[in-house]
């Protein structure tokens, strides 16, 4: 039986929890710790991007990359919900998968952090033609994604379709 939408989202919440509370670890390392990690975001543009990606997005990918592949087996949160990512054969899924996998369903993620970059740079300058195609592109895959888990047949998003990926409840398996 596929994991539908609020099954999903529960366990995608216990998840954030842990990724908060990486945050949290990151942000008092950098004010306490070593505060010249600030001044990487403040520098230009391009070094505050990679430094947030490579701060946050790096490591919540790879949690989610070994912990969603045969590696981890479930990320803590789907554990908890008992739900887990299968391939087409209904096997775990190998490490080059679950990295397609999370890839495409970060990608609005990266993308808003390169806008919230980008705001930052511009101040109360203009934003550019492909900055309002960006935040258009952001939220149609946000969209695309809540709603073809919830109207789709298999309970398939977007990036669980680009990898060939299903979520499955584990209560009945």
């Amino acid at each position: 039986m596929y994991a539908g939408f609020w099954l999903r989202l529960r366990a995608f919440a216990i998840d954030y929890v842990l990724i908060f509370t990486y945050m949290g670890v990151v942000f008092l390392f950098s004010v306490f710790i070593m505060p010249s990690v600030q001044e990487w975001f403040q520098g230009s543009r391009i070094t505050a991007q990679l430094t947030g990606f490579m701060l946050i997005t790096l490591p919540v990918s790879l949690y989610f990359i070994v912990a969603d592949s045969k590696i981890g087996k479930q990320s803590f949160g789907k554990r908890q919900m008992q739900i887990k990512v299968v391939n087409d054969n209904n096997q775990m899924l190998s490490i080059g998968q679950a990295t397609v996998r999370t890839l495409i369903k970060f990608l609005p993620w990266e993308l808003s952090h390169y806008m919230a970059y980008r705001m930052i740079y511009l101040g109360d300058g203009d934003l550019h033609q492909l900055d309002y195609w960006i935040v258009g592109v952001l939220y149609a895959l946000i969209s695309l994604y809540v709603f073809m888990v919830i109207f789709t047949k298999n309970k398939q998003s977007l990036y669980d379709r680009l990898s060939k990926t299903y979520v499955v409840n584990t209560r009945f398996s």
